[in-house]
């Protein structure tokens, strides 16, 4: 008949065997797993940088740009980015990401602290969960 003795479960008593086209079985799991991964969401990540000295205008810029990703459920990547002396800056940039963290409390929540890696202090913030409709 074409056809293929399969074990299903072989650490039951007595071991399972169903006898079924097993191409056709193969192919029915690679479609299961193609459905479960195509269901899965994938998480964007968007970056924002500043500089230690960014202005109000910038700050207030960049700020609605993260506010805009958060909405869109991806997570933002701030990070203060410290050029030549200005590392001795370090204060200034941890209190800009703060700023930011206080202003976007509404939207996403603070996932990493601010922490200084080389000439960037990186902080990253995730969405709020989304309301099912």
């Amino acid at each position: 008949m074409e056809l293929d003795l399969v074990e299903i479960s072989p650490n039951a008593n007595p071991p399972v065997c169903k006898i079924i086209d097993y191409q056709k079985f193969l192919y029915q799991q690679k479609k299961k797993q193609k459905e479960l991964k195509a269901k899965t969401q994938k998480v964007v990540l968007k970056e924002i940088r500043f500089g230690p000295q960014t202005d109000e205008h910038d700050y207030q810029f960049k700020l609605k740009h993260a506010e805009k990703f958060l909405e869109d459920g991806a997570k933002v990547k701030a990070f203060v980015f410290f050029k030549g002396r200005s590392i001795l800056f370090k204060e200034q940039g941890e209190i800009l990401l703060l700023r930011l963290a206080q202003d976007l409390e509404e939207y996403g929540k603070v996932e990493q602290m601010p922490k200084l890696e080389g000439k960037r202090m990186i902080m990253f913030i995730a969405p709020k969960a989304l309301k099912k409709k």
